[in-house]
């Protein structure tokens, strides 16, 4: 298993832990967090892996962060969307 495999499983396991601790801003400073490292950790797994793999890292970093990336869909649709009249 490459370390970048390793990384990934790693950010998985803390971002499971980092969920059922309480928070006061609904885990979102912890999101922005997990965010920023997992970026780059998702390139560096599809380098080392192949774009299949990286693939099945995406969908397991999306079911983690479910509600930031429905926000981010959510605003996306609102920019696309043309202006009411």
């Amino acid at each position: 298993m490459s370390m970048s495999l390793i990384a990934a499983f790693v950010w998985l396991i803390a971002a499971n832990l980092l969920a059922m601790l309480p928070s006061r801003d609904n885990h979102w400073r912890r999101a922005y967090a997990l965010i920023a490292i997992g970026v780059p950790l998702l390139g560096w797994v599809t380098y080392e892996n192949g774009p299949w793999i990286g693939l099945i890292c995406l969908a397991a970093g999306v079911s983690i962060l479910r509600w930031p990336v429905r926000y981010l869909g959510r605003w996306v649709k609102n920019k696309a969307a043309p202006p009411a009249e």
